[in-house]
This record gives C-alpha cells, sequence and structure tokens, in this order.
C-alpha cells in the first residue's frame, strides 16, 4: 500500500486526519489542495513531505506550463508549505530544477523522488533492526513516538519499518506507542499500523514514557526525525527530547532512523531551526497556549542514526 501516489493526473494520499475511524482517499488535482493536505496533516511525516513536494512541483508545471511567473509563485508555497521537515522543501526543489524540461520530466523526477524513499524504507528497515539486535541482543520492548510507518514513508517506514522487520524475523518482545500530543499521530496512526501488521502492542499517555524505562519496561527506544542536523541534533516531533533524557536516565539506547534525505549538512544544529508553532487551537478552547510541533533532541543524548545508507553511532563521536 501506498500512502502517497501520483495517479492518473493527480496526486492521492490516505487522508491521516480521518484516520483511525475511516480510511479515506483524497484527490488533489491543484497545488492549492496539495498544500491545504500539507498544513492540515492529511499528508504528513518527513520522507511523504519530501514526495508531497515534488508532487505539487509536478501538479503546478501542468497547470501552468504557459506562465513562469505563476509558476515560480507555485513552487515557493509548495516548499514553505511548512518550515521545519526538510524533505519537503528538497523534494520541492529536485523536481523544480527539472521545470526547464517540461512537465513530464518534472513528473519523472517526482517519481523518482517516490522511489527513492520506498528504497529507503525497505534499507532502514534492514539496518535498524541489525541494529537493535546488537545494542538489546534478547528480543526488545521498544517505545516509539509519532507516526513513522507508512504513513509517513510512502510504505513500509522509517523506526516503525525496523519494528516490522523485527516482528517478521520474530525478534521483537512487545511496544508501548506513546500517544503524541496534540493530535495523537502515535495513538490514531501508529496504532492503527500496528494493529494492521498485527503486532500486539500498548498505548501510553506521552508523559509517562520516561518512568516506564525507569521502571524497566522499555529496552531502547527508536522514534524518527524530522531533521537531522550536520552536528547530529535531531528534530522531530515535541516529546522526542523527553523520551531521550528517559533514555539516557535509565541507561538504554535511543535510536533515530531516518533517510538520508533528512540529514541535512547545511543546517549546524538545532538552533538555527525555524520550530513550527500549530497555535493554541489544536492544545485548547480557551486561553492563550504555546503549541510547538517538534522539538530538538542534542545530539549527546542520541545513541545512533539509522539512515538508508548507514549507520551512524553518535555514542562513539560520530557524525552525520
Amino acid at each position: 500500500m501506498r500512502t502517497i501516489d501520483w495517479v492518473n493526473g493527480a496526486v492521492e494520499i490516505i487522508d491521516q486526519t480521518a484516520l483511525p475511524g475511516e480510511e479515506r482517499v483524497l484527490r488533489l488535482h491543484t497545488v492549492g489542495e496539495l498544500i491545504a493536505a500539507i498544513q492540515s496533516l492529511a499528508v504528513r511525516g518527513a520522507p511523504a513531505l519530501g514526495v508531497a513536494g515534488a508532487f505539487g512541483v509536478a501538479l503546478a508545471a501542468r497547470i501552468h506550463v504557459d506562465d513562469p511567473a505563476a509558476l515560480a509563485v507555485a513552487v515557493q508555497k509548495v516548499e514553505t508549505a511548512r518550515p521545519t521537515a526538510v524533505n519537503l522543501a528538497r523534494g520541492a526543489q529536485r523536481a523544480a530544477a527539472l521545470i526547464p524540461h517540461g512537465p513530464e520530466a518534472v513528473l519523472a523526477e517526482a517519481c523518482a523522488v517516490r522511489d527513492e524513499e520506498i528504497a529507503a524504507s525497505a534499507a532502514m528497515a534492514r539496518l535498524g533492526a541489525d541494529l537493535i539486535d546488537e545494542l538489546c541482543g534478547a528480543p526488545p520492548r521498544l517505545l516509539t513516538h509519532c507516526n513513522t510507518g507508512a504513513l509517513a514513508a510512502v510504505t513500509v517506514g522509517t523506526a516503525l519499518g525496523v519494528v516490522g522487520e523485527l516482528h517478521q524475523r520474530g525478534r521483537l518482545a512487545g511496544v508501548i506507542a506513546s500517544e503524541t500530543r496534540p493530535l495523537l499521530q502515535g495513538a490514531r496512526l501508529t496504532s492503527w499500523e500496528l494493529t494492521r501488521w498485527g503486532i500486539e502492542h500498548r498505548v501510553a499517555v506521552d508523559s509517562a514514557g520516561p518512568f516506564l524505562m525507569a521502571r524497566g519496561e522499555v529496552d531502547a527506544v527508536i522514534l524518527g526525525a524530522d531533521r537531522i542536523c550536520a552536528n547530529g541534533d535531531v528534530i522531530n516531533k515535541i516529546g522526542t527530547y523527553t523520551h531521550a533524557l528517559g533514555a539516557r536516565r535509565a541507561g538504554i539506547p535511543f535510536v533515530v532512523v531516518a533517510p538520508e534525505s533528512t540529514v541535512d549538512p547545511n543546517t549546524p544544529s538545532g538552533a538555527y531551526v525555524e520550530i513550527e508553532d500549530r497555535g493554541a487551537a489544536e492544545v485548547t478552547a480557551w486561553g492563550e497556549a504555546v503549541n510547538p510541533a517538534f522539538d530538538i533532541t542534542p545530539f549527546d543524548l542520541v545513541t545512533a542514526i539509522v539512515t538508508d545508507r548507514r549507520v551512524i553511532r553518535v555514542d562513539r563521536g560520530e557524525k552525520p
């Protein structure tokens, strides 16, 4: 199952805002529809956003084929639809580089971005499962955060792909899915995917994670990233930093799984990343609120980063 794809001249996505109650497919015919889907989180997850960015430019190239000025505006809007995940802009820029060669060349490049993310998921699943086996020895009880499955990465997933691979190998003892406030991507989406895979799991409130680690109920934390900075700082869904602190205190591995497309050598550290604030409406119906969508986990709290090409042992001083 591909959770985002190009089908007969439009972008098709599984609407993540409707899950788990309804499995609804949206067909997006315009750049405006795609941007709205990105901003509403109907499509989300760093790898999937890279594909969405590329497909958004493919849409724009077809719609504005005779209007270069309008095309440039549309591309810029796609690139900046959400500011924190580096994949979105990268996917859009890759496709946009083919604009001088015509709409079909742009679409071919967008499909290449999609296919590379599919291949990356399969590679990360294998590399990550091998690493978790090495770090944990016995089949582990893993804690995940946010959603890092096929919904976030076209097929298979990043960190959740590793969970699935361990399950297939018979090397998984259990999964705790952190619910992920405020939109419950863990409770809604990760739980939905794990159920489809036949993997037994429990959902825990975000703040319970470190306590469960301290109580010896978690053997390793495994999650994804929206951007990995040059120094190894990890930008990921809000709550990641808390789990990293809990893992360090409990003395268990904290493993980040993300494709090479998420590694950003042009951003020196997390201090240079714009952290998106989603506004008060997602948190409360009264009063003021602060609602950062992401946080920054310092590299020195990370055990390892797994990409589709390599395992970076941050705990041994290696850098992205």
